[in-house]
């Protein structure tokens, strides 16, 4: 067998006892590309530029040694055959190799010379820290330097001369024996190089310390997530604003108080307190929900309280009301800012004194619900505007809780949007992969003024009209798909630098200030970032 008839077909195996991954018959795992981007990223943000490269080309080299070790057990004559490495790089996904040279060389190892396009590194280093000034495929040099390593017996090193990553169309490695390498490959050597120096050991055992207690308390963030209360089916929760708030919804949950959930239309405030009802010692009583503003005052009131027969045109019999019928459970009070002040005092005497009075009775039944009101008004200038009662305000807001709007959670919008795609396309048989990259950027981009609700509108649309294996801009509404990061500009042509300027200040005004969120949204790294803002800031001050 050649290498170029080998597929993953005879590589790769799942077992159906225990349902392991096996490559030749050794267990392996299967990692998304951006996975391994966001890893890259956080050990470039740990370690710098330098220390990453030694772990990641020390990785690569480990990598194509094992590869090349049980390739050589299974299929010696295609170690025997050399250069398999690339054809193992196109199975693996790894890269394209478009052009192969090989050349004589001045010892008895040909120059082995490769060019490749989609570098999996160089991709996600782009997406997520930007243009490089040198090359960046260090895994993929380690793999081609480990695995021809062991293929020939000797020391065999790859070193990219250019790379998509620092502006080049496509990335190009080279492959010579190291000593027909020379001075050329001193330089690059540290990378493939096990370090033994104590201070870098004790820097790196440092470092690993902090990146320990930045996990430990963002495990602290989401403990709640994984404790024996499943939240409410479809919420998703990524960012730091709306992990405090479930947090402390949780907390509330265990006691009785009144609450009050605020925020703007759309972000979810019903679901919101559902996840209270569902953490709450009465869970498996009712949730009972009624818009006060979409029914009139006399509706209301007969919804609320119930009614005997006769006690009105229509009232053919008695009926409980829902404070009634949510016995035990939680009555949940959505737009209480639309009800009259007329009804305002009826809700104000039901809660005070936790009975109610059924329309055209005099008799009086008591309850016991928990009460969680919720509006997208802000019920203090209501007071003052005399169209809200002070006393009712005190009763329902014992505890507020207040939800951020879309546009201030920027972590909650991608896993949103995926679980609405997922969860529409399974309701139309639809098959789509996922969002592209610049459907990812129009997305992030757009304020939602909508909010959640929007948000989901607008992916059930997408879904809709998609027609390929992707969602692109033009299956988002128009407003969605036009958004784009907010520049301001000046009267008169400015000289590009300045744009420049106002573009990058813009974009970080955008993210709230939040710098790693701008660098990540522009595309570039954080260390560039920080070094532009420093230079307009030294500016100014001149």
């Amino acid at each position: 067998m050649k290498a170029k008839e080998l597929t993953l077909k005879e590589l790769l195996t799942i077992s159906p006892t225990d349902s392991l991954v096996r490559f030749m018959q050794r267990r392996v795992l299967i990692f998304d590309a951006l996975a391994l981007g966001l890893l890259r990223k956080e050990i470039i943000e740990t370690l710098g530029q330098h220390g990453a490269r030694k772990i990641l080309t020390r990785f690569g080299y480990a990598h194509g040694w094992r590869t090349a070790e049980m390739l050589h057990k299974e299929f010696p004559e295609i170690v025997a055959e050399g250069f398999g490495g690339e054809h193992l790089h196109r199975l693996f996904g790894l890269v394209n190799t478009i052009d192969i040279k090989i050349s004589d060389g001045e010892g008895d190892l040909p120059i082995i010379e490769s060019t490749i396009v989609n570098s999996y590194e160089a991709e996600q280093h782009l997406d997520l820290i930007g243009e490089s000034e040198t090359g960046v495929c260090w895994t993929l040099v380690g793999f081609a330097s480990g695995y021809e390593s062991y293929r020939t017996g000797r020391e065999v090193y790859f070193i990219e001369d250019s790379c998509c990553a620092s502006g080049s169309k496509t990335c190009h490695v080279v492959g010579r024996f190291k000593e027909n390498w020379g001075d050329k490959l001193t330089p690059h050597l540290p990378y493939f190089e096990i370090a033994d120096s104590n201070q870098i050991l004790v820097k790196l055992t440092e470092d690993f310390q902090k990146l320990e207690e930045k996990l430990a308390r963002k495990k602290q963030q989401l403990a709640f997530i994984n404790g024996d209360i499943e939240p409410t089916p479809g919420f998703v929760v990524r960012s730091p604003s709306m992990l405090k708030l479930m947090d402390m919804a949780r907390r509330v949950a265990k006691v009785d108080s009144s609450i009050l959930v605020t925020g703007d239309s759309g972000v979810g405030k019903e679901y919101v307190s559902r996840y209270v009802h569902l953490c709450s010692k009465r869970k498996h009583k009712p949730f009972i929900t009624v818009n006060c503003g979409a029914l009139s005052e006399t509706l209301l009131e007969s919804e609320l309280f119930g009614h005997v027969k006769g006690a009105f045109t229509g009232a053919d019999r008695a009926r409980a009301g829902l404070f009634e019928e949510a016995e035990g459970g939680t009555i949940f009070l959505d737009e209480i800012g639309e009800t009259s002040l007329n009804m305002q005092v009826k809700l104000l005497r039901a809660i005070q004194e936790r009975e109610v009075k059924r329309v055209g009775e005099n008799l009086s039944r008591s309850f016991d619900v928990r009460i969680i009101a919720a509006t997208n008004r802000n019920l203090e200038q209501e007071v003052e505007a005399g169209r809200f009662r002070l006393d009712l305000l005190y009763r329902i807001k014992v505890i507020e809780l207040d939800i951020p709007s879309l546009s201030h959670r920027g972590e909650d919008i991608l896993p949103l949007a995926n679980k609405f795609l997922y969860k529409f396309c399974e309701q139309m048989d639809r098959t789509i992969t996922g969002l592209s990259r610049a459907t990812v950027q129009k997305l992030m981009n757009y304020t939602w003024p909508g909010n959640v609700r929007e948000l989901q509108n607008a992916m059930e649309r997408a879904v809709a009209l998609c027609q390929g294996e992707w969602i692109e801009p033009i299956d988002l509404p128009y407003e969605v798909s036009t958004a784009s990061v907010a520049v301001k500009f000046k009267d008169q042509i400015q000289p590009m630098k300045d744009v420049e300027r106002d573009y990058i200040l813009s974009a970080i005004e955008l993210c709230d200030n939040d710098k790693h969120k701008a660098a990540e949204a522009l595309q570039i790294g954080i260390a560039t970032l920080y070094r532009k803002v420093h230079e307009y800031n030294a500016t100014a001050e001149s």
